[in-house]
């Protein structure tokens, strides 16, 4: 059991930078090409206007050494209470034993993009595997604290996926942040973009040949409904991805930037909370519970002022 003062503790933490790369690989074909390098040019333009000390990188077509090259920087600037997101759009392939995402000339495979991730000191990382094929590369990526979102369930789901159409719209479409507060998490993300493959074979009655899946406790193959049944979901759940309307436009303040990092970690520490509601004793919950939303009320007060 986790006291109160430490989840205020945890609510309260050194605000934090997050560094975004979001990455289009090969599309062999014309189509593929312009789709995979529009996709990723919507959300890169969700992710600038979202505020907050963020830092954005867009590759398109990048080569192995590009990549490399990257996260060399971003290891050098990152601290540990940073977080970091992974976007990968394109195609992938496995043969049974690697994963690997397809760039022009030599491809990466996932235990490659595991050890560029590993030299990021930011201790909160989210990888969204948007490829076909992606399911096969969630033995190499997760790691506790790390966030690993595929588009396919294993690797041998081979066919392109739509998968990062619909998490470019959830980074965008206030229908997505299901909570309400303005501020969209990879869960959230995750439900919308699911619910919307869901939709698209629906309506041109196909059968489905993405299903995506979430890991996110360092040692599960990922779930297609993360829960608190299941054990997957609960760093989802915590992990703000992109800001909306209100909070967007306090991030870009000065004045209200450092209330609204304190309004966000509060929000994370009660869904942790609320993850976590099974394993407490009713009274403590509620106790818990309590403080917190009464200290995010105070802070959204002082937001609003």
């Amino acid at each position: 059991m986790r006291p109160l003062a430490l989840l205020l503790l945890a609510a309260l933490s050194v605000p934090a930078a997050t560094f975004y790369v979001t990455i289009s690989g090969l599309g062999g074909e014309a189509d593929y090409e312009q789709r995979f390098k529009m996709w990723a040019d919507d959300i890169d333009a969700s992710l600038k206007k979202a505020g907050g000390d963020a830092t954005v990188i867009t590759l398109k077509s990048a080569t192995r050494e590009q990549i490399r090259a990257r996260f060399a920087e971003i290891a050098k600037q990152a601290k540990s209470t940073d977080a970091l997101v992974l976007t990968l759009i394109g195609h992938g392939s496995f043969d049974g034993v690697d994963y690997k995402f397809n760039l022009p000339g030599p491809d990466i495979t996932g235990a490659e993009l595991a050890a560029l991730l590993d030299r990021v000191p930011a201790t909160r990382q989210l990888v969204v595997n948007a490829t076909s094929a992606s399911g096969g590369s969630i033995e190499s990526l997760r790691r506790a604290n790390r966030i690993v979102i595929a588009a396919t369930k294993n690797g041998t789901e081979k066919n392109a996926t739509s998968f990062a159409r619909y998490w470019a719209e959830a980074l965008r479409d206030p229908a997505a942040d299901a909570d309400k507060n303005e501020a969209v998490s990879a869960l959230e993300a995750y439900r919308f973009a699911q619910h919307k493959i869901n939709e698209f074979y629906d309506a041109q009655k196909r059968l489905a040949t993405e299903h995506c899946v979430l890991e996110d406790t360092g040692k599960g193959e990922g779930e297609r409904v993360p829960s608190a049944e299941n054990g997957e979901g609960k760093l989802a759940g915590a992990f703000p991805v992109v800001r909306l309307g209100a909070n967007a436009a306090a991030a870009r303040d000065p004045a209200k930037r450092a209330l609204l990092d304190k309004k966000e970690q509060l929000e994370q520490a009660i869904d942790t909370l609320k993850y976590e509601k099974a394993a407490l004793p009713a009274d403590e919950y509620k106790k818990q519970l309590t403080a917190l939303l009464l200290e995010l009320a105070k802070t959204q007060e002082a937001l609003d002022k």
